[in-house]
C-alpha cells in the first residue's frame, strides 16, 4: 500500500510586524548608503544614520551590531543568495558550472533592475568605501576568509567530499571567491571589452573552465 503524500502548508505572508519590520531595515539601509556616498564611510555616524529614518541609534543597534555591518550586510546577503542558488542546480552540473550559473544568475538579475536597482547602488558604493577606509577593508576581508569557510563546506556538500580530508573543496573555494574579486575590480576600474558586471564574472568563470594553457 502506498503512502500518503505528506501534507504541505503554504508559507503564510509576514505580518503587519515583521513587514514593518523589514521596512525599517531597508530604510536604515537606505540611509547609511546615501549618507556613506556624501560623506564617505569614516565620516558618516550610527547616530546620523538612525535620525535620517527617524528612529533612535538604539533601534539601529537592534537591526545592525555596527556601522560596519550595515556597511558589508549586503554583501553578504547577495553571497548567500549565490550558495543557495548553487545549491539549488541540477547535479549533473559540474561544480564550476553550478556556480558559475549561480553567481552570473543572480548579478545579472540585480542588473536587470536598472536605475532603480539599490543592491548594484550599494555594491558601487563599497567598492569604493573600501578602498578609502582601511579599516572596513579588513573587515570586509575577514568576512571573506569566514565566508570561504561557508563556501568549502557547501562545495564539500555537492562533491560528496570530506573538506577535513580533501583538498579540492577549499581550493574550489578559494578559486571562486578570487573570481569574484577580480571581477569586481575590473568591473570598478573597467577594462575594454566589459559593459557590466555579469559580462566580467562570466568571463572570469570560462577562463577557470578553459584554465591558462601553458602560460
Amino acid at each position: 500500500m502506498t503512502a500518503p503524500a505528506p501534507e504541505t502548508h503554504p508559507t503564510p505572508p509576514p505580518g503587519r510586524r515583521e513587514r514593518k519590520k523589514q521596512a525599517t531595515r531597508e530604510a536604515l539601509l537606505d540611509a547609511a548608503f546615501r549618507l556613506f556616498g556624501e560623506k564617505g564611510y569614516e565620516a558618516t555616524t550610527v547616530e546620523e544614520i538612525a535620525d535620517a529614518v527617524d528612529v533612535s541609534a538604539r533601534t539601529f543597534f537592534r537591526y545592525f551590531a555596527s556601522k560596519e555591518d550595515v556597511a558589508l550586510t549586503s554583501q553578504e546577503e547577495q553571497f548567500y543568495a549565490v550558495l543557495d542558488a548553487f545549491a539549488q542546480r541540477p547535479p549533473e552540473e559540474s561544480v564550476l558550472t553550478a556556480m558559475r550559473i549561480a553567481g552570473t544568475l543572480l548579478v545579472e538579475a540585480l542588473e536587470a533592475e536598472g536605475g532603480a536597482d539599490r543592491p548594484m547602488s550599494r555594491f558601487d558604493c563599497l567598492m569604493r568605501l573600501t578602498e578609502e577606509s582601511p579599516g572596513l577593508r579588513a573587515g570586509s576581508m575577514e568576512r571573506t576568509r569566514r565566508k570561504n569557510d561557508e563556501m568549502t563546506r557547501v562545495i564539500a556538500a555537492r562533491m560528496g567530499a570530506d573538506p577535513e580530508t580533501d583538498l579540492r573543496p577549499r581550493m574550489f573555494a578559494a578559486m571562486v571567491s578570487t573570481a569574484f574579486m577580480v571581477s569586481a575590480d575590473v568591473y570598478r576600474t573597467g577594462l575594454d571589452g566589459y559593459g557590466s558586471f555579469t559580462e566580467v564574472l562570466d568571463a572570469a568563470f570560462e577562463v577557470l573552465e578553459k584554465g591558462f594553457g601553458n602560460c
